[in-house]
């Protein structure tokens, strides 16, 4: 279908990070993804993760880094990015007091801001949503559609999770269509289609996955993430029934 390699976000074995960063990443590597999105480097110097990721033939594809941390220590974020030899940061999550209507136009400042510091820097700014930017704000848009249309595309790109735009009610292809050539990352999960809506493996809930897989290309993206938030499974074995349906897929 394409070939579009695959990284998994750490966020999904954070318990097993903790216990063995190392072991952990390992594992990551023998099951066949091509990089990792990280959300913290298991209390490691980043020049000792650079050497595991080389060492397991992983790329560091993005990092999740907290948006007061982005505020208060970007030069510094953006160091360790390059000793890692990793091109995306992503802004991952708003705190649930941080999502009035001031405050987005305040984000949205900061990151177009912060953006055009990172791309002078060979670094790629990009934003992760969840569904509570579905929201609208005063002004009939939704808050996501905001933060996408008041930044600048040079400076801002979108890393769209595809479970949260399902929950939301939105179709994920439409997004990738609207910010074609903006969406550099996307995270695929999979939604169980009862009540609750929960995280499910790869191909196995309601999502419509064949159709962002066919058009992954045409919307420029770089990187499949598979992440998992929470697992009824154990996460290596979600992550292993995840990428075998992908790589299925891909190559079918």
């Amino acid at each position: 279908m394409t070939n579009i390699p695959i990284a998994v976000q750490m966020y999904t074995l954070r318990a097993e990070s903790e216990q063995d960063f190392a072991g952990t990443l390992k594992k990551v590597a023998e099951l066949g993804f091509d990089g990792v999105e990280f959300a913290g480097y298991g209390g490691l110097p980043v020049q000792e993760v650079k050497a595991l990721i080389d060492e397991l033939g992983l790329q560091a594809v993005a990092c999740h880094i907290p948006l007061q941390e982005l505020e208060n220590n970007l030069y510094q974020v953006i160091e360790d990015l390059k000793t890692l030899s990793c091109h995306y940061v992503v802004c991952p999550y708003l705190m649930p007091d941080s999502r009035s209507e001031a405050d987005y136009i305040a984000l949205i400042q900061f990151l177009d801001h912060a953006g055009e510091i990172c791309s002078n820097e060979g670094i790629t700014l990009c934003y992760h949503n969840h569904d509570f930017e579905l929201n609208k704000l005063s002004d009939g848009r939704m808050a996501l559609e905001a933060i996408y249309d008041n930044t600048s595309s040079n400076f801002l790109k979108a890393e769209l999770d595809v479970y949260w735009l399902t929950k939301a009610g939105e179709n994920p292809v439409n997004w990738m269509e609207r910010y074609q050539n903006r969406i550099p990352l996307i995270h695929l999960k999979d939604m169980t289609m009862d009540e609750e809506g929960f995280f499910a493996e790869l191909g196995t809930g309601g999502v419509d996955l064949e159709s962002i897989l066919l058009n992954g290309e045409k919307a420029g993206v770089q990187w499949w993430i598979i992440e998992q938030d929470v697992s009824r499974l154990t996460p290596f074995d979600s992550i292993e029934i995840s990428i075998n349906y992908l790589k299925q897929k891909l190559e079918g």
